[in-house]
């Protein structure tokens, strides 16, 4: 009975798409515009309309912008925290299943520099300092970056998210105005951690393995406050 009902409350596959936006999402994917050349491969209805765990909270980003172009536009800044899933190996630096950071900055004329600047800003509050910054590629954005924080007990520089400016064939089709920029980033919640406070194994943060008593007994940490 349990199974029953949570398949009519999550279903496998989505039960509507605007379908003016599918359009639009299919012609960019398939045939290319607004600078982008596309895949040119068949865009898959079927696997569009798949629900599954998420691998990162980018989904939740586009949803908002895509409700923020229905409008006139009018600048906004988004932030989430929540769960992610990854078909990853576990290890002491890698989980399958953790917390990510996701921030948003939509305005005009924002650059690599603004995003650049406020993650230095961002870590720098948390007390790291420590930050390399390495050029990637991300299906959604251009220019991509890496960020990479330097952690003295594994002696080694650990990526701790992920960023940049949303592409152009990804806003246009959401109806944003052409002169209208998006930088974004998605930064792991247990590596910084991981680093602020010299833990070796991230699987002591979040897991079967996490010392209970160690969480019963540390002080609470709240950002800019004292710890109590």
């Amino acid at each position: 009975m349990v199974i029953c009902e949570y398949l009519i409350v999550a279903p496998s596959t989505t039960r509507e798409l605007p379908e003016d936006y599918v359009a639009r999402v299919k012609q960019v994917h398939e045939s290319g515009g607004f600078g982008s050349r596309g895949y040119n491969c068949e865009w898959k209805r079927e696997e569009a309309n798949k629900n599954l765990l998420r691998t990162h909270t980018t989904a939740v980003s586009s949803r908002m912008l895509y409700e923020l172009a229905k409008g006139p536009f009018t600048p906004k800044k988004y932030y989430s925290i929540d769960r992610v899933f990854r078909n990853e190996a576990v290890d002491k630096t890698h989980l399958a299943e953790f917390h990510q950071i996701e921030g948003v900055v939509c305005d005009r004329g924002l650059t690599l520099g603004d995003l650049i600047g406020v993650l230095q800003e961002f870590f720098s509050r948390l007390g790291m300092s420590e930050l390399r910054f390495k050029p990637a590629y991300n299906p959604y954005t251009e220019p991509s970056m890496e960020i990479f924080s330097y952690h003295a007990g594994l002696e080694k520089w650990v990526e701790i998210g992920n960023s940049g400016m949303f592409r152009p064939e990804m806003l246009r089709p959401m109806g944003l105005p052409e002169d209208v920029r998006v930088i974004a980033w998605g930064l792991s919640l247990e590596r910084p951690t991981m680093i602020l406070y010299e833990c070796d194994n991230i699987r002591e943060l979040f897991g079967h393995k996490v010392d209970l008593k160690k969480v019963k007994e540390n002080p609470l940490c709240r950002i800019g406050i004292e710890s109590i």
